[in-house]
């Protein structure tokens, strides 16, 4: 995966917690050379720091690749308002069908390995819809199993309240905490998660 040792298989869906710059950039930074050594398509979200900061701070742990950084086939970083919210409004639905388009298009000349990492630090503005973001987070246990993607989904816990985390281990699979990866205990399958607290979700 790029950080302690740890491998995985594709259609993985992890939500990495942290607390501090360096824990959130050991899980980016090694997250993202592991993929570009392997020659994965990779999406990063960077919601807590400008383009350039991360740009000077990723080059230096990994010189080699600064020269494709801004090579749209290898890396794409976007703002969470590119990727989330381009209408002004969040929308699950809107979600499913983008990122289904996405890799249907990815794919089409042969079989490409994804990488996509987000601070989803960005869901604290106050966003038309963010409230449904757990059902886009619920969702993506449809979509991402059986293709060749990992999703890392960051979450800051100083800066989100204990019933938002709780609900982001109840919609990931693993989790990492402390840089440790545990299969998360607190996971409930999509078709239970949705069924309780977002029923009109279900059958999109």
């Amino acid at each position: 995966m790029g950080f302690g040792n740890y491998t995985c298989n594709w259609g993985l869906h992890i939500c990495g917690l942290y607390e501090t710059e360096e824990e959130r950039d050991q899980l980016v930074f090694g997250f993202l050379e592991k993929g570009y050594s392997e020659g994965d398509l990779q999406f990063y979200v960077p919601t807590e720091r400008t383009f350039e900061d991360f740009k000077v701070k990723f080059t230096a742990n990994c010189p080699h690749c600064e020269s494709d950084l801004e090579n749209t086939d290898k890396f794409q970083i976007m703002s969470g308002k590119e990727l989330y919210y381009p209408t002004g409004k969040f929308s699950p639905k809107a979600m499913d069908d983008g990122l289904n388009d996405f890799f249907a298009s990815s794919q089409k000349n042969g079989k490409r390995n994804i990488r996509a990492t987000a601070e989803m630090a960005w869901a604290l503005e106050a966003i038309p819809g963010v409230e449904h973001l757990m059902v886009y987070e619920s969702r993506l246990n449809y979509f991402i199993p059986g293709k060749p993607w990992i999703s890392m989904c960051l979450y800051n816990v100083t800066k989100f309240d204990g019933a938002t985390i709780m609900n982001v281990l109840r919609t990931h699979p693993y989790s990492i905490n402390r840089g440790i990866v545990v299969q998360n205990p607190f996971y409930q399958d999509p078709d239970i998660w949705l069924s309780e607290n977002a029923p009109e979700f279900l059958n999109m």
